[in-house]
């Protein structure tokens, strides 16, 4: 009996080392993704390890999984290992959650697929902005990271998203949608591999590029991901492990749930400064749905001009709402005042997107006392790696005085690539 029992404690202790192994990759980003997705409370120092009775099978429940995942595969290898499954696990477990994304997803994927369809991009890349923000318009991470694709400040504006008084773009589902294209576009160029430009569009791409040295001019994500931040290390089988589950959700009980909102929509565009209030009032609807339809608006106004028409987006109303609309939209009542009033956390839709003009930034930059390259580097939007490069510089320090180069051409477009790290 004391064999036997000695036995039986030490395969238990095989399976326990065999989970901790196996799952060292979820990093305390994913803590805090999770614990936002189950309503959990967690301490950024903690290590999260999935409950596991027994090794994963490959075989009967295993099997299953990775033909699903074959059977959905279009652009991007969808592979099937433990560190996807463990995900799918931490995505089901929340069915109300999942429940709610995937009745927003009926409104925002079209978005997303147009924009990445006119980017020429995989269009099963939109599952990564229920990863990133849950399909949240108004999510703010950690770092100020925002919108459903969660954009830097400084990024958002070097890929054409405004950010003034008025407006934040980055809340736009359709220009931040068309800039997430034009960002994980660069990035796929650069690398040649979807999962790898998938993983850069979490750390940054000098952070692949420096894994892909330490694996030894390895090109795939699963040979370089010990080499990655941890963080990034779980975005990749999260991005897997959110295909799988918003395609297959109803095989595990998730019941779709309808929108706080209307779906049917009209865009109208605004060449002056409007109240949202006042439209609502005209329209005969409530402020937060058009709150929710506008999220881009801080101020909740419309700041239309002739020179710079706005896009604002409506439920379908009845006609006989649209003579109040149009005076609203097109009268000479007062001038509408700022308001000191931000929206609430809501979820928002618009319809097309402008294309976006070349912006002409700084291409030098003069280094003063107290500057390191990394502060220069999120100044301009670039990596301090490539700043380097460009510089013909060895070490990481800014040489006083000096002036150096700060992009690689003398143009940036909406297509240039920055150094955008976002956290959840």
């Amino acid at each position: 009996m004391k064999k036997l029992f000695t036995l039986t404690i030490c395969l238990l202790l095989l399976q326990i080392v065999h989970a901790k192994t196996s799952f060292s990759g979820v990093s305390s980003k994913q803590i805090s993704h999770f614990a936002a997705f189950h309503g959990e409370s967690t301490n950024a120092d903690t290590t999260l390890v999935p409950v596991i009775n027994q090794p994963l099978s490959f075989g009967s429940q295993g099997g299953i999984y990775k033909r699903r995942l074959d059977s959905i595969r279009k652009d991007i290898p969808l592979d099937y290992n433990e560190f996807v499954q463990s995900y799918i696990d931490l995505y089901m477990r929340n069915r109300d959650e999942m429940g709610m994304v995937a009745g927003l997803s009926k409104y925002y994927f079209p978005i997303y697929e147009k924009a990445f369809r006119d980017a020429g991009i995989p269009e099963e890349i939109k599952f990564l902005s229920i990863v990133e923000s849950k399909l949240d318009p108004n999510a703010v991470s950690r770092v100020g990271a925002t919108g459903p694709w969660q954009f830097m400040s400084t990024t958002g504006k070097l890929y054409g998203l405004n950010v003034d008084n008025y407006v934040d773009e980055r809340r736009d589902p359709i220009q931040a949608s068309y800039a997430a294209a034009a960002y994980l576009k660069d990035a796929y160029q650069e690398f040649g591999d979807w999962l790898l430009a998938i993983a850069s569009y979490n750390c940054g791409k000098s952070n692949v590029e420096h894994a892909i040295e330490k694996a030894g001019g390895a090109n795939d994500f699963w040979s370089i991901r010990q080499y990655l931040p941890n963080e990034t290390r779980g975005y990749v089988p999260a991005f897997i492990a959110m295909n799988y589950v918003m395609n297959y959700f109803g095989k595990h009980n998730i019941v779709e749930q309808a929108c706080n909102f209307s779906i049917r929509t009209d865009t109208v565009m605004v060449k002056k400064f409007v109240s949202l209030s006042n439209v609502s009032q005209a329209l005969n609807c409530s402020l937060s749905e058009l709150a929710i339809l506008n999220p881009a608006y801080r101020r909740l106004i419309v700041n239309g001009t002739p020179a710079t028409p706005r896009r604002l987006i409506l439920p379908q109303t009845a006609k006989e709402n649209y003579a109040a609309l149009y005076n609203v939209l097109n009268g000479t009542g007062d001038a509408v005042a700022p308001i000191a009033m931000q929206p609430k956390a809501v979820y928002a839709q618009v319809q097309e997107s402008e294309s976006k003009p070349e912006r002409r930034m700084p291409t030098h930059h003069k280094v003063k006392k107290g500057e390191t390259l990394a502060v220069i580097a999120d100044k301009y939007g670039v990596e301090v790696h490539d700043l380097k490069v460009w510089n013909n510089l060895e070490s990481n320090r800014a040489p006083v005085g000096k002036t150096i180069k700060v992009t690689a051409g003398g143009v940036i477009s909406a297509n240039v690539s920055g150094n955008r790290r976002a956290e959840l």
